[in-house]
């Protein structure tokens, strides 16, 4: 896992990237034909009918997604175990970073629309005490780029902003700029900003209304930057804010390690192809401005998910992209409740398929090209998913998995569920392995005991999950659409009528491939039960996520607390 490292006129150049690649596709291309093995050695037994093809099929379509997420887990989990400085082993501009202040001018530039303010700028103001407590308050100017249209939200934006300024007279400077129309979404807001504000910063920081970030993980991005010239994006883990409702909390647990071996083991063979999520990242003006305009598709509309089309014009100009893998630092908050979640996701999916148009461009990378093929597939696999599930209880009662080994088929399904899982498995398994990372959590037995109520949870959410997408995206092709509208950052319960108008497809639909797989075999329901049981209680798993009391029982007993929880109970 070592590197080759070569500084250049143009950068920090880390020269094993090609044979990485090749021993990484090895590895995936082992992983998909060993699933595929395991689905065919299943199903093959008596002959292939015409639904056993069609989900061979469609596993053939989904076992690439699997076969990558094992991968990086893979590679990941073990630097995250051999190396003392994981994230240096993956970024080499990281190790040749200059401690101090900066050289350059930085801008911290926020996005927000129609914000709670007094949610918004106390995160920030922790950020300009720090930085000014470093000697670093002449290299940092925050900017605050408005797209609040309703003119009196906009006057008590304005007005708490002000006030927020006057407050610090020895912070960084403090800026505030609104637009009269939000054309082009928050692409758009950041192009603004980079043509007509930016003035002298040689990089900005992007920032969402609900991030946080601390001074040191801001000072440490700028002084990768400056350490590599070649560089237009690093992209820092995003990591979860103390979360006090149920959902977050539990999602959020094992996004987080799930997120620190993905991205690292993903880090090691992409190289300078690495992604933009949109914030808590570091970016270089000049290049930004140049390569990353956003044009209308085709049909007219905008491009919602911007940022990792952002990033692969940057690679198509020589420039590189990278990831830091650490997580320290760097924090969101995420969906407060089960509706805002499954909103999100169906925006993110409308965002990834518009990458379909993309892929016809010439002059992007084949890295590039890749990247916005994995965005694709990671939404594609949900109606290929539940097309599976159909199919397999339809072929059920038909009578036409009569000679299918069921051993056979249990270990098809639970080898395509640890692929499908293991980053947050991989994560789990190095915190548990390793006694400081346990630590932060409280500990072996703590850490254990909230990854296992998390997986349990998940192991309930995921197939209501994928099953919401699978609906969401067979409808977008007949005019469905979605946009970028504010989310809903507050906890709060839902009601049971609420989650119903919501859920009750979702229901329905458990309760009938239950039933389906009840009629088939005893054996047939046992294996089904983990993908239609979360769907069959949809309903319920909504409100009990959102419930403040199921929410207080769980932060009573610190599971799934993660470490900044611990090290700050009273802000938990």
């Amino acid at each position: 896992m070592g590197a080759t490292i070569g500084v250049h006129a143009s950068g920090v150049t880390d020269e094993n990237i090609p044979l990485r690649r090749g021993l990484f596709g090895g590895l995936v291309a082992a992983i998909a034909l060993i699933l595929l093995w395991l689905a065919w050695r299943a199903l093959a037994p008596g002959g292939v009918n015409a639904a056993e093809a069609l989900i061979l099929a469609c596993l053939l379509l989904v076992t690439p997604w699997a076969a990558l997420s094992a991968g990086n887990s893979l590679v990941g989990l073990v630097i995250l175990l051999a190396s003392r400085d994981p994230p240096g082993a993956v970024l080499p501009a990281l190790r040749l970073a200059r401690p101090g202040p900066p050289r350059q001018l930085t801008a911290l530039a926020v996005c927000i629309r129609n914000e709670e303010m007094q949610a918004v700028l106390p995160p920030l103001g922790a950020l300009l005490d720090g930085l000014a407590a470093r000697g670093a308050a002449d290299r940092f100017v925050l900017w605050l780029l408005s797209d609040t249209q309703d003119p009196a939200i906009a006057a008590a934006e304005e007005a708490a902003i002000r006030a927020f300024a006057a407050s610090r007279p020895g912070a960084p400077a403090i800026r505030y700029r609104r637009r009269a129309a939000n054309d082009g979404f928050k692409a758009g807001n950041v192009m603004d900003f980079l043509d007509h504000h930016a003035g002298e910063a040689a990089f900005f920081i992007t920032l969402d209304a609900d991030s946080v970030m601390t001074p040191d993980a801001v000072l440490r991005l700028v002084a990768i930057m400056e350490a590599d010239p070649g560089l237009a994006i690093v992209q820092q883990l995003i990591v979860g804010r103390p979360a006090t409702a149920a959902f977050p909390r539990l999602f959020q647990f094992g996004m987080r390690a799930g997120m620190r071996s993905w991205a690292t083991g993903q880090a090691w063979w992409q190289g300078d192809a690495g992604p933009y999520w949109g914030h808590n990242a570091i970016l270089r003006c000049e290049p930004f401005r140049r390569h990353a305009r956003l044009e209308a598709l085709p049909d007219g509309s905008r491009i919602l998910s911007h940022d990792m089309v952002e990033s692969v014009r940057l690679q198509a100009a020589g420039w590189r992209v990278r990831c830091l893998p650490a997580e320290d630092g760097s924090l969101e908050a995420n969906p407060p409740a089960m509706p805002e979640f499954l909103r999100r996701d169906e925006r993110w999916g409308a965002g990834n398929m518009q990458y379909f148009h993309l892929l016809r461009l010439p002059n992007f990378t084949p890295m590039g090209r890749l990247q916005l093929l994995q965005a694709i597939l990671l939404f594609l696999g949900a109606p290929l998913y539940a097309l599976i599930l159909l199919l397999a209880a339809l072929n059920g009662i038909a009578g036409g998995g009569a000679d299918t080994p069921m051993g056979a088929l249990a270990l098809a399904i639970f080898a395509h569920w640890l692929c499908y899982f293991s980053p947050k498995l991989s994560g789990y398994a190095q915190a548990l392995i390793q006694p400081r990372v346990a630590a932060r959590y409280g500990g072996r037995a703590a850490f254990a005991k909230g990854a296992a109520v998390e997986i349990a949870f998940m192991q309930l959410f995921e197939p209501l999950s994928t099953l919401n997408k699978a609906m969401f995206l067979a409808t977008l092709p007949f005019g469905r659409r979605t946009g970028w509208a504010p989310q809903n950052r507050a906890d709060r319960g839902i009601a049971w009528a609420d989650a119903a108008r919501l859920l009750w497809p979702h229901m329905l639909a458990g309760v009938g491939l239950t039933l389906c797989f009840a009629l088939v075999s005893p054996t047939a329901l046992l294996l089904a039960l983990p993908f239609t049981l979360g769907m069959a209680f949809a309903i319920p798993l909504c409100v009990w996520s959102a419930d403040p009391a199921v929410s207080a029982w769980l932060r009573a007993r610190r599971i799934a607390a993660t470490p900044e929880e611990l090290a700050a109970p009273g802000e938990a």
